[in-house]
């Protein structure tokens, strides 16, 4: 069993930050892991900056701008890795896209992860159609590979990202970029258990969570709940961290109410 995979303990709904390397400046990303870590977090998703963010909303898109002006490369992403790592054991993911990965080498790239603590990636834009080669370096530095599915995926897609995924497998709750959202798409449900026939693996739902009572509601159908752009707005209203303490307090409360609620009934 991976780190990763050890988080998803019977009747434990799993809560997952995202947040982007370099924002609001490299030195604050270690204060706001361990904020995440202290308040309930149970993976930390380490966003690396990208030029060409295809599936990421505004506030992520501004979120790596920001971290690209102030410096950050996939180098010093391992390096924060690696700082973050001498402070908490919370499981590590890095989320990128698959052209920082290439231009650095996929063997270097993995060996670096394992050697800075960090035990997963998250490929956006890389189908699993073409993840063969990442497939096989990631098995060798036992990383997982985490893939993503879509309410429009194929039967074909789903089959076959179940059989692939590692760690667990992110669903897109809705078709389109991240982002906070008042509401979750009415279809939710439906893709989630369409995707639970296919495997036996975590089902972890991001894009579009950004309050205790939509990540209740991930709770009632998924195995994690996975929150971002939420977190960077947060982040960006108040840099004392006052407020993300708060909040990822109050969506572990939502998590943990809900696994209360199962046990009694």
């Amino acid at each position: 069993m991976s780190r990763i995979q050890s988080v998803f303990k019977p009747g434990h709904k799993a809560l997952i930050a995202y947040i982007t390397v370099g924002y609001p400046d490299i030195e604050s990303t270690a204060e706001i892991a361990v904020a995440l870590a202290e308040n309930g977090c149970d993976i930390i998703e380490l966003g690396i900056p990208f030029s060409d963010p295809l599936a990421d909303g505004a506030t992520i898109q501004k979120s790596s701008y920001q971290a690209l002006l102030n410096g950050t490369t996939p180098q010093s992403c391992l390096e924060a890795a690696a700082e973050i790592r001498k402070r908490i054991d919370t499981p590590l993911a890095f989320m990128t896209y698959y052209n920082p990965v290439l231009n650095y080498g996929l063997e270097a790239f993995c060996q670096s992860c394992t050697e800075a603590g960090v035990h997963g990636l998250i490929v956006p834009d890389l189908p699993p159609e073409e993840g063969g080669e990442l497939e096989e370096t990631t098995r060798k530095h036992d990383l997982d590979l985490i893939y993503l599915l879509a309410p429009t995926s194929t039967e074909d897609r789903v089959e076959a990202v179940a059989e692939r995924s590692r760690g667990f497998i992110y669903l897109v709750s809705l078709t389109g970029i991240t982002g906070a959202r008042d509401t979750l798409s009415p279809e939710l449900e439906g893709f989630v258990k369409r995707v639970r026939h296919k495997t036996e693996q975590p089902l972890c739902v991001g894009f579009g969570i950004s309050t205790p009572e939509q990540a209740g509601r991930v709770a009632s159908i998924a195995d994690g709940v996975i929150v971002g752009s939420r977190l960077i707005q947060v982040i960006e209203e108040d840099n004392t961290l006052a407020s993300l303490n708060t909040l990822v307090s109050s969506l572990r409360k939502a998590l943990d109410s809900f696994e209360i609620l199962k046990e009694v009934s």
